[in-house]
């Protein structure tokens, strides 16, 4: 079990890794190990994840998440299959967590009568430099 808060970890067998060759430049080791990582998770198929998680989670993967519901995590920085590994799940579990915050509900506001009107008085004045810097001199003054 990977524990990603208190009351959430998930099962290393709803993980999916294969080691593909790194793009980018390596020397001689580039074209024959494979040390980038990609790793898959799918959020669809895993029971232990609650509801409300699961659709954030959908919204922060953004386009690392397929139409399936599975996110793909790829890690190529490292030069090592470990690293890269540890650096995929890292960034998984780390996805997951900022998905497990409730955020805060807005609690709408309205501007009061006194900041309206310091706005205003602030939008004239502006306006006032602007209409005297265009003002073209006259002979008479």
């Amino acid at each position: 079990m990977i524990t990603i808060t208190d009351q959430l970890s998930i099962d290393e067998a709803d993980l999916t890794e294969r080691f593909v060759r790194a793009s980018g430049p390596g020397g001689q080791n580039v074209n024959k190990v494979s040390t980038a990582v990609e790793l898959r998770f799918d959020t669809r198929g895993v029971s232990n994840l609650p509801v409300p998680v699961r659709i954030r989670l959908s919204e922060l993967a953004g386009r690392r998440l397929t139409k399936d519901g599975i996110i793909i995590i790829r890690a190529e920085t490292h030069r090592t299959q470990e690293l890269n590994r540890s650096a995929a799940r890292a960034r998984l579990i780390d996805l997951i967590a900022r998905a497990a915050i409730v955020p805060k509900r807005r609690i709408r506001t309205r501007p009061s009568r006194a900041a309206k009107e310091r706005r205003l008085k602030a939008k004239s004045r502006r306006s006032d430099t602007k209409q005297r810097r265009s003002r073209k001199p006259s002979l008479l003054d």
